[in-house]
């Protein structure tokens, strides 16, 4: 019962395009996904999904990633779910200047495969 095809995947992403590839890719790979392009229902979606892994845009219109993986690592409650940042800039600071630390870093354009190893290491951790 513990195959990857159980895991949950929490993806957010202000892009519809981007947002709808990566939902794709995913659940032909088995994996059970949410997709979210408005975050204001970002920590619902958490509390509802209990996702296993976050794939997090850096950029989410006006809200910053960055911040909301700041949030996750810092809570009790959600500091155990690995959080996988996806960005075309490789700039992890949030906007307060902290640094943020996902449990890894995919960068735009990303091939799909690395997307699927990262995503799978991430998950047998």
């Amino acid at each position: 019962m513990g195959s990857k095809k159980m895991k949950k995947i929490l993806v957010v992403d202000d892009n519809e395009e981007i947002l709808e590839v990566i939902e794709l890719i995913l659940k032909l790979e088995g994996y059970d996904i949410s997709g979210l392009m408005d975050v204001s229902h970002f920590s619902k979606r958490i509390n509802e999904f209990k996702p296993d892994l976050i794939l997090l845009d850096v950029m989410l219109g006006a809200f910053d990633g960055r911040d909301l993986c700041n949030l996750l690592k810092s809570d009790q409650s959600t500091l155990h779910i690995p959080v996988i940042m996806i960005s075309a800039s490789h700039n992890l600071n949030d906007s307060k200047g902290n640094v943020c630390s996902p449990n890894d870093f995919i960068a735009k354009p990303f091939d799909v495969n690395n997307l699927i190893n990262k995503i799978n290491a991430q998950l047998a951790a």
